[in-house]
């Protein structure tokens, strides 16, 4: 089956909102094994949705709309769609009435225009949205499929995942199941690790392994095809420890883990506690903690220190300590470790500085970062990176290679790694 996905709004072509629709649903069809050639956006305009929709029909099998289902003028897809195959649009009672209720639930008065919302294709397969009001579509016709989802992210993102995916999955696999499963490895370049696993690569059938970059991680995704959930399982897991025998390593979790939820996971695993002293990333290592659910738990508190001073007052560094070692150095980041651990009182200490770009700092080149760990009582550790990218991608990979260092060093320590 081979996918194109037409995204439509005028808001898209005129740079307002960027297509993270596209990136989502093909996202999601990879992992059901379907093709996507072409990513297509188009303005609300009728006539030009129409020739995309022709054009479409040249060369895909399974078409997927995003946007213009919602109750203006200017959201004209369904309607689009409903003239160019010769389908009648009629109200679906169920998205109907959950129309009503919602403004009823909120003492608000429905608009007459709210009710085109509950227009459906007919003979369509009606997808329930329950984080919005427009419903979703399945039509097949002429041997091709089409899908008709809202725009709204918060909307979409879950109408696939719950709704539309299953249906594809049974429709291409005869009843049988489609499991896909990821594999996340930090440490590691794409190239590097596509030549790891070059042969597995090679060699694929079912189940299928795709690799993936994204900031700085790499993943690799398992897709297996079979009659049952259980036997789809047995094909990903002897696929994984192939997988891992080779560049074990480097992985760090699986599907919708994050360094940060691991680093997390780990702490609290082992009861740990830690604290964060940040130059650089100016409290980025603790808003990705922050993230997690019960990171209350293990983190205890931290401090910004951005500037010379406010590591000597905030941490009682000396200032002829800096003026020696320079803010950019392994023994700040070690100092900067301990005397926050101190200062908080937790297990584990981090210390983060550097030049983040574009210009030196400090008499360091730009990219020049360390990062001080300080566990127990022992001798703080530091780490020196040398990064080529942008001001903020240097700051994102310094506290992401933060949360790897941190588990290795765990890992060695003989604290449990889950």
């Amino acid at each position: 089956m081979n996918a194109e996905i037409i995204a439509v709004g005028s808001e898209l072509l005129l740079g307002q909102i960027a297509n993270t629709n596209a990136k989502f649903i093909s996202t999601q069809l990879s992992e059901l094994g379907i093709n996507v050639f072409y990513h297509t956006a188009v303005g609300d305009n009728a006539g030009r949705l129409k020739d995309v929709i022709e054009i479409a029909e040249s060369r895909s099998d399974l078409i997927i709309f995003s946007g213009g289902l919602g109750p203006t003028k200017d959201d004209l897809t369904k309607e689009t769609i409903a003239n160019h195959l010769g389908v009648p649009l009629v109200f679906d009672n169920v998205a109907l009435t959950y129309i009503e209720e919602y403004f009823s639930q909120r003492g608000r008065g429905m608009t007459e225009n709210n009710r085109k919302q509950a227009l459906v294709l007919e003979g369509s397969k009606v997808l329930a949205n329950h984080h919005g009001m427009a419903p979703g579509m399945i039509l097949e016709q002429n041997g091709r499929t089409y899908i008709l989802l809202p725009g709204p992210p918060k909307e979409i993102e879950p109408m696939f995942q719950f709704e539309v995916k299953p249906k594809l999955a049974a429709l291409l696999n005869d009843g049988g199941v489609i499991v896909s499963h990821v594999l996340r490895f930090y440490g590691i370049g794409e190239a590097e690790l596509e030549v790891q696993v070059q042969d597995i690569l090679d060699n694929q059938s079912n189940p299928t392994v795709a690799p993936l970059a994204s900031d700085g991680e790499v993943t690799l995704r398992i897709t297996a095809k079979a009659n049952s959930e259980n036997e789809a399982w047995d094909l990903i897991k002897t696929k994984e420890s192939e997988i891992l025998n080779i560049v074990g390593e480097y992985h760090y979790g699986n599907n919708d883990d994050s360094l940060a939820s691991k680093t997390v996971e780990m702490l609290l695993h082992n009861k740990l506690t830690i604290s964060a002293a940040e130059s650089l990333t100016a409290g980025l290592f603790q808003s990705e903690l922050a993230e997690i659910p019960g990171v209350s738990n293990t983190l205890v508190g931290g401090v910004v220190t951005y500037t010379e001073q406010a590591k000597v007052n905030q941490l009682g560094i000396e200032k002829s300590f800096l003026d020696e070692f320079g803010i950019v150095s392994s023994e700040c980041a070690a100092a900067m470790a301990s005397k926050v651990r101190q200062k908080f009182g937790t297990d584990i200490g981090i210390g983060l500085t550097g030049a983040a770009g574009p210009e030196p700092h400090d008499g360091q080149a730009a990219g020049t970062i360390w990062i001080g760990f300080s566990i127990g009582d022992s001798e703080p550790i530091t780490r020196k990176l040398q990064l080529s990218g942008m001001r903020n991608t240097n700051r994102i990979r310094a506290v992401k290679l933060a949360f790897s260092y941190l588990m290795r060093l765990l890992h060695e320590k003989g604290y449990e790694k889950l």
